[in-house]
């Protein structure tokens, strides 16, 4: 019951307090001489300190140069934003204008002709047509997007002020340098700097994570309406081009995140110098800007696409028995407004904080290892090695989606995004192995709760490999849990004929049962990487499995543009065969979608748990004994804390669907020739609602988990407050993925009957029948379920690990006001 850590003294420290005091050089007057680490022996008997000399001696070093890795980290990046960029020249071939020149002026991008031709008919109309719709879900999203960002912005400055204050007070605003944490004879900078270079850094993160965020949904607005065209020369046409403009935001993440971590641990090195756990640790700021910001997207995002999504289905498909994304619906931009601002938006500033906090942790715990000890820069950057070469494994990935392969047909869909994951998992293994064979010494130590642990390069390689596998699993695992093409979607859809208490039955089931294999999979990963090099080993597990991120991000993204796609078909008036080739498309994303969220909550496990030793180091915790008081309310509460951001979340979505539904329900019952199809709804009504109540509701969650480590850290200090982030993490994972996994289960149950792809499925429906109905109901009660609370709670989970770390030494040095009194 006692996860039981030595003190957490630096090791040279350490090794000098391991000397009997008897066998200490002394002084003339009689006091033992000085501790002096520039070798970290002084104050060893000579023939000890050989012997110890020795062991560093046998660990070499890197086959890769430190110019070598200068140079191959930001070339991989640069490679990934150029790759980027010919994927959305690519994607720009496809015009949406149906006169060339006439819209030349346009913002969106309709500047040249597009004559396609379906059966034979050129049809310029529908080309303007859906021109039209794209111009209006790209001002939507770009209007909510800068509305929300206006009021994060302000907090983001706030919080800026606070990391200042905070870590400043630490040492009471002192410009004096301090005795560093590697070498007790000189002086390192002064924890002000800390304060200073932390503030900057949380500020970077932040803006990286804005500017990754819309940067995404720019691309997937700009391509929704050339999927939608290019579906009419064929399913593997509009699949390429939704999986390209995907593929363009996976690699500006990916890419932009590197190189912009990269390119700050170097400027902040100059000030920094030989201070190596000064640096990483202002470094941390940088995982807590992304997630701060990736927190607010995600909730704000994921608020505004289900409060549309909910009421336009229904009074759209269950009342007024009318097609989904049908023109005459008020919610129809509102709801492909949200698919952009919460799946495209929220996701993109997700993965990228769980990227950058993986990162830090690594680059914190190796600052204080020999990496960080003898100076070891290609060994210290080992983790962005591995994020730099991901890219271009990816890059390789995505060729065969895009020009190895052609699909042909509806049923390749699925298994050529599968492939994806596959390929890029395999190269990424032998890639990983290069890299740990040329970037590490043949072995080294690991700082581990205040020892060094002795590890070897292939045991590091081992941990990186476990956390890509691990993800591998679970993106398959969530496939298998998710898609109409197995027995637990069908039996799900099934249950519809007995009505919708039965489909939500059998939903909820199915999520609690999905948890069991990731969860074993986590555990195995955990066990693994801690065994062979421990809190640094958890951390490279998890940027393992986050190292086909662009890939992730690719298949993840394509879901959406697929969505809008089909949505944008039906309003343009497409033929019902243009609609069933979008559906296809959509059924598949609804799959992609789904894994990128696995993704995101396992390796938010891995990162919370390496974030969490991180923190216990830095606030000098000698044990987190959960038999003691302190840590056991920590512990309870922490349990809760999911449970009620959830609760939270969902009572939003419900509210502002709340207000969606009555205003659907007004203009239907109000307008005149609206359901005709002879007057045209009035749509600016519904994205206003959609963007105050998400803007509104999203601020209560967020203060939720910004608070929380602060209250709890200040009043109660670092041990009630470990107890807390391990609570959450335990539990927020177990809801995360079970959230995740049914909303998922219950779309795909309702696009089952509706695409009628089976005799089964064919039984069940057509559209509008009663188990269609009964699915439809499943689907709108998954909806905040998949897309608001579950992807939300592995931000909690982060964002409070980090916010922790970064917070660390103020709450060690001032904490626990209660106690105190």
């Amino acid at each position: 019951m006692i996860f039981g850590y030595p003190p957490a003294l630096p090791f040279p420290l350490l090794l000098y307090s391991s000397i009997p005091s008897g066998e200490r050089e002394r002084e003339p007057s009689g006091r033992d001489k000085p501790f002096a680490a520039s070798s970290f022996l002084v104050g060893y008997p000579e023939s000890r300190a050989a012997g110890i000399l020795s062991i560093f001696s046998d660990m070499g070093s890197s086959l890769l140069p430190d110019l070598g890795t200068q140079i191959l980290i930001p070339v991989c990046g640069v490679i990934g934003i150029a790759f980027a960029l010919f994927q959305w020249v690519l994607v720009s071939s496809v015009k949406l204008s149906p006169a060339g020149g006439r819209d030349a002026a346009n913002k969106n991008g309709y500047n040249d002709s597009l004559i396609e031709e379906e059966e034979g008919v050129n049809d310029h109309s529908v080309v303007a047509k859906c021109a039209e719709i794209q111009n209006a879900i790209s001002e939507g999203s770009t209007s909510f997007l800068f509305t929300m960002y206006k009021y994060v912005g302000i907090f983001m400055v706030a919080f800026a002020v606070l990391i200042f204050v905070f870590l400043g007070s630490v040492d009471g605003f002192s410009t004096s340098h301090q005795v560093c944490t590697y070498d007790a004879t000189k002086m390192c900078k002064p924890a002000l700097a800390t304060a200073a270079f932390s503030t900057i850094s949380f500020l970077l993160g932040a803006v990286t994570s804005v500017v990754s965020g819309f940067l995404g949904m720019k691309i997937a607005t700009y391509a929704n309406a050339r999927t939608t065209l290019e579906a009419r020369k064929g399913v593997g046409k509009a699949f390429i081009v939704a999986f390209r403009s995907g593929a363009v935001m996976g690699f500006l993440l990916a890419a932009n995140g590197l190189v912009v971590l990269y390119i700050t641990i170097n400027l902040f090195k100059l000030y920094y110098g030989d201070d190596w756990g000064g640096l990483f640790e202002a470094i941390t700021g940088y995982g807590l800007g992304g997630s701060s910001m990736a927190l607010f997207g995600r909730v704000g995002g994921g608020i505004y696409t289900k409060a549309a999504d909910v009421g336009a289905d229904l009074v759209g498909k269950v009342e007024r028995n009318i097609p989904e994304d049908d023109p005459r619906n008020p919610a129809v931009i509102a709801d492909n407004v949200g698919d952009n601002v919460g799946d495209i938006a929220g996701m993109g500033s997700d993965l990228f904080g769980s990227y950058a906090e993986a990162s830090c942790a690594a680059l914190v715990v190796a600052s204080i290892s020999s990496f960080g000890i003898n100076h070891e820069f290609t060994a210290m950057l080992y983790p962005l090695i591995i994020s730099a070469v991901g890219i271009v494994v990816c890059l390789i990935t995505t060729l065969f989606a895009t020009d190895f392969f052609e699909i042909k047909a509806v049923k390749e869909i699925e298994p050529a995004l599968k492939r994806q994951l596959i390929i890029s998992t395999v190269l990424m293994t032998v890639g990983i192995a290069v890299v740990s064979w040329i970037a590490l010494p043949a072995s080294f130590t690991i700082f581990n709760f205040g020892t060094q642990k002795d590890v070897a390069n292939w045991q590091l390689f081992l941990c990186v490999a476990v956390g890509l596998w691990a993800g591998l699993i679970i993106g398959f695992v969530t496939e298998y849990y998710t898609s109409n093409a197995y027995s637990p979607v069908q039996d799900v859809a099934d249950s519809c004929r007995t009505g919708a208490a039965t489909n939500v039955i059998f939903g909820l089931a199915l999520g609690y049962k999905s948890v069991i294999i990731p969860i074993f999979a986590i555990a195995v990963s955990i066990f693994v990487s801690f065994s062979f090099a421990a809190m640094y080993g958890i951390a490279v597990a998890a940027l393992g499995m986050l190292s086909t991120i662009a890939t992730g991000l690719a298949i993840d993204a394509y879901g959406p543009i697929s969505d809008n796609a089909g949505g944008i078909a039906e309003m343009a008036g497409m033929s019902h065969r243009i609609r069933e080739r979008t559906d296809a498309l959509d059924a598949a994303g609804n799959t992609t979608a789904a894994i990128g969220k696995g993704f995101a909550i396992g390796s938010a496990a891995l990162v919370s748990l390496a974030l969490f030793g991180a923190f216990v180091s830095r606030a000098s915790i000698t044990t987190v004994d959960v038999l003691t008081p302190k840590v056991f309310i920590g512990l309870i509460v922490g349990a809760m804390l999911p449970y009620w951001f959830s609760a939270m979340t969902m009572k939003s979505v419900g509210s502002a669907a709340l207000k969606m539904v009555e205003e659907v329900r007004r203009q239907f019952n109000t307008i005149p020739g609206l359901m005709e199809g002879t007057a045209k709804p009035d749509y600016a009504t519904c994205v206003k609602i959609s963007t105050d109540a998400s803007i509104k509701e999203m601020i209560p969650p967020g203060a939720l988990v910004m608070l929380t480590p602060l209250v709890v850290g200040i009043f109660f200090g670092v041990e009630t407050l470990s107890g807390v982030l391990a609570g959450s993490l335990v539990s927020g994972v177990q809801i995360a993925i079970s959230a995740s996994n049914t909303g998922g289960a219950w779309d795909n149950a309702k696009k089952y009957i509706e695409a009628g792809a089976s005799e089964h499925a064919r039984s069940l429906g057509p559209k509008g029948s009663d188990p269609h109905k009964a699915a439809v109901i499943g689907d709108t009660i998954g909806d905040p379920l998949k897309d608001t609370s579950g992807p939300s709670l592995n931000i909690l989970i982060k964002l409070m690990a980090v916010e922790s770390l970064v917070f660390a030494p103020f709450f060690a040095t001032h904490g626990g006001l209660l106690f105190k009194l």
